[in-house]
């Protein structure tokens, strides 16, 4: 790395650091995301050079699939076939509301039809926020609408509801850190198949083959655990670096069109939500407030913990949050090669 990339490296993460820091003492969801990409936003509309390099990157990428996948255990995906009636309500609510949201955005807000796609999505925010990296899309517009989405669902529901019941912590993610072999085998089998999607043109390669590694290693017990936190920390910070870069030359009317373009996802979101709670009501009398604790595309461990402290069943409420994660994975990848076949684009 010369020098000059060097001090613009340091420079960038400096920067980074200092939005983290400040987000995580105003008490921001995903600090490490939220707060290095808007602390970066900021440096880049003001014209100061940011410069996150390609193994960096890479290894972002890498770290952050093998933190999504290790959500997925072979005890969880055999939790998730006690429910298959509610479960196939969610994939299709996803999908439902992935559709008309992307629609709105192409004919009313000015997306083009990959963007939407990912603007649109439901949730899973660092993996939507990595496609978009990886395939050159319009990363700022999408972080900007997919933020009024997780400030809506992140702060506002899970405060609600835990302000009027009160809630204890219950994380999703494997307890346990990996041991030092099992992180290097996970990491090295990651970086072949990452290798392997790069020249098979999958988008995010690096990000799918940690999801898909991690997640095998875990079904089948190989490699249990989660990346150290310090790991998963400073993955999340380049993400959000990454993110914060794209607003280079971006106007504040873009960014107010992209914040009603945000409200307009976040909308078809809430009332997809509450109709397919309803439809599970009426197909299975289960309570309400387990459902929106359940079906709710935001707060995951907040909605879990809310979910603890009611006495409704946490398993219920894990499963569905992990198979909805399980399930955008494979259906925006989809709908993104839908669109670029659409779009004439190879």
């Amino acid at each position: 790395m010369k020098a000059h990339d060097a001090f613009r490296l340091i420079v960038t993460i400096c920067v980074a650091l200092s939005g983290t820091v400040i987000f995580e003492l105003i008490g921001f969801p995903a600090a490490p995301l939220t707060g290095a990409a808007a602390a970066i936003s900021v440096a880049a509309i003001a014209g100061l050079p940011v410069h996150v390099p390609d193994w960096l990157r890479t290894t972002a990428f890498v770290l952050l699939g093998i933190n999504i996948g290790s959500t997925v255990t072979s005890e969880m995906l055999q939790t998730a076939l006690n429910w298959p009636i509610t479960i196939a309500i969610l994939s299709l609510s996803l999908f439902v509301s992935l559709q008309i949201s992307r629609l709105g955005l192409e004919r009313w807000m000015g997306f083009n039809s990959r963007d939407s796609v990912l603007a649109a999505a439901p949730g899973h925010l660092s993996y939507v926020l990595a496609l978009s990296i990886s395939d050159n899309g319009q990363t700022s517009r999408i972080a900007v609408v997919q933020s009024v989405r997780v400030l809506f669902l992140t702060l506002c529901v899970p405060v609600l509801v835990a302000t009027v019941f009160g809630a204890s912590g219950v994380i999703l993610v494997a307890q346990h850190v990996l041991v030092p072999w099992a992180l290097l085998l996970l990491l090295g089998v990651t970086l072949l198949v990452g290798a392997v999607f790069v020249r098979l043109n999958v988008p995010a390669a690096y990000l799918l083959a940690g999801i898909l590694c991690s997640a095998l290693g875990h079904v089948f017990s190989i490699t249990p655990g989660r990346p150290p936190e310090v790991a998963t920390y400073l993955a999340f910070l380049v993400m959000g670096t990454l993110i914060g870069s794209r607003f280079v030359g971006q106007s504040l009317s873009g960014l107010r069109k992209d914040f009603v373009a945000g409200l307009w996802v976040t909308a078809i979101n809430v009332v997809i939500t509450l109709l397919s709670i309803a439809l599970c009501m009426s197909f299975m009398g289960l309570p309400p407030a387990l459902l929106i604790v359940a079906f709710s595309p935001g707060g995951v461990e907040a909605m879990a913990a809310i979910a603890v402290t009611l006495g409704l069943d946490p398993a219920f409420v894990a499963a569905h949050h992990v198979m909805r994660l399980l399930i955008l994975t494979g259906l925006i990848p989809w709908m993104l090669h839908a669109a670029r076949r659409n779009s004439g684009v190879s």
